[in-house]
């Protein structure tokens, strides 16, 4: 990989090892103060909340805003956010509301960050490695956001609160640093080129170009159903999310304890990185929509043992499977979204794929908190299954159409944005797949 994409990874990497850390203090620091559970409640809704409220905006912003002036803003207010809540922390004064606070700023980083991280990769690597740089985004936030995080911030807030909140700064700043030299790796046009700051057609307006890349979404052939798809998986494992622990964790009917459920979710996040190593190769080798079946089976695999009261291990079975799948899904997704999006758009796009697809995770979980009072846990489980089976079965009835899809992105150029060209030529799904060149994905 080349060094603009260097200092990519190496930023989303800081980034997300300092969101691993900082998702698990934030309630720790807010309970250690004295936060009443309700309050606690409140910092983990804060720092969730932003994508459903926020994620279309945050699109826009990527499309308008160079993703290394992005990164680099967004790293700096997050530093100066976290000082200010370190010295809260040494000075005992106003913990628990700065706490809230900076868990509304963490959440509306997220937005801006992740969708910044989508736009940025096709224009520092090349069309035929976009996989490969995904897949190795993707194991980078498997490992620093979900396996190194938590763990390193239980450590961290048991020797200081303080400590957690600046270890996080200053990988937040180290994020920023990554950003300034992402910007001078490639020449300044480059980046213009994908944003629209330069653009003579933008007006002050912005409900039109929020509401272009929810259009472009939504009259994509290829890029709706799977969004779709992912938000009807997004169900599952919303559900999934609410109840496992309830099912796992002794009196539940597997009678782990604390640690063996922690172990539990660690082999999950390591079936995800395994699977990040070789998407690329199997990817060549098996073809993009054989190996998006792998989350179709992953979804199952995650509620149907336990919904069929099977034993630990097959359970954790599944669990790995899950994760393995998931990433598989979202490395390559992305790269079609990257593939089939114009670099004026991708931002607007992504943001509204994932409100959609993000925005089914609560339906779940509510869903779930619901059923597991009225009908039982193994009664969520076992409907979370059919679920995930009948998304199953919706996607094979769809193959043939996917597969063609898929085939005819993999090579051919990106349609022109709206800015351009008519939104019913950028968005036709003949003028989109330009079936006069070869391509796919």
């Amino acid at each position: 990989m080349n060094t603009a994409f260097r200092w990519l990874w190496l930023g989303a990497g800081s980034a997300n090892l300092a969101d691993g850390i900082l998702l698990t203090a934030l309630p720790l620091i807010a309970l250690a103060a004295g936060a009443s559970p309700a309050e606690v409640g409140l910092v983990v809704t804060a720092a969730t909340i932003a994508w459903p409220l926020f994620g279309l905006h945050a699109g826009w912003i990527v499309d308008r805003v160079a993703a290394p002036r992005l990164l680099a803003i967004v790293s700096a207010a997050r530093v100066l956010a976290f000082g200010a809540l370190a010295v809260a922390v040494v000075a005992q004064v106003g913990i628990v509301p700065l706490v809230i606070a900076v868990a509304v700023l963490y959440g509306l980083a997220e937005t801006l960050v992740d969708t910044a991280l989508i736009a940025a990769v096709p224009r520092v690597v090349a069309r035929d490695r976009l996989t490969g740089a995904n897949a190795r985004l993707e194991a980078t936030v498997n490992i620093a956001n979900q396996l190194a995080g938590p763990p390193l911030a239980g450590v961290l807030v048991a020797v200081s609160s303080a400590v957690a909140v600046v270890a996080g700064g200053a990988l937040y700043a180290v994020a920023g640093i990554a950003a300034l030299l992402l910007a001078r790796s490639r020449p300044a046009a480059a980046w213009r080129a994908t944003s629209g700051e330069t653009s003579d057609s933008e007006t002050s307006d912005t409900t039109p170009r929020v509401r272009d890349g929810i259009a472009f979404l939504w009259r994509h052939p290829l890029q709706r159903p799977l969004t779709l798809l992912t938000a009807a998986m997004s169900l599952v494992w919303g559900a999934w999310a609410s109840v496992f622990v309830l099912y796992a964790v002794a009196p539940g009917p597997l009678g782990l304890d604390t640690a063996a459920y922690g172990w539990m979710l660690a082999a999950m996040a390591a079936g995800g990185i395994a699977a990040s190593a070789v998407t690329a190769r199997l990817e060549r080798r098996l073809g993009t929509v054989a190996l998006l079946v792998l989350d179709l089976v992953g979804t199952i695999a995650l509620v149907l043992p336990a919904a069929l009261g099977a034993g630990a291990w097959l359970v954790l079975a599944g669990l790995v499977v899950a994760g393995a799948g998931s990433s598989v899904w979202r490395i390559l997704v992305a790269v079609i979204r990257q593939r089939t999006t114009p670099a004026a758009l991708i931002g607007r796009v992504y943001a509204a794929s994932r409100v959609v697809s993000w925005g089914a995770l609560p339906l779940g979980s509510a869903f779930a908190a619901f059923g597991a009072s009225t009908l039982g846990v193994d009664a969520v489980l076992g409907i979370s299954s059919a679920v995930a089976i009948g998304v199953a079965v919706w996607f094979a009835a769809i193959w043939g159409r996917m597969s063609r899809l898929v085939r005819a992105a993999e090579h051919t150029a990106a349609p022109a944005p709206a800015a351009t060209q008519p939104m019913s030529v950028a968005t036709s799904p003949t003028r989109a797949e330009n079936p006069s060149r070869s391509g796919s994905s």
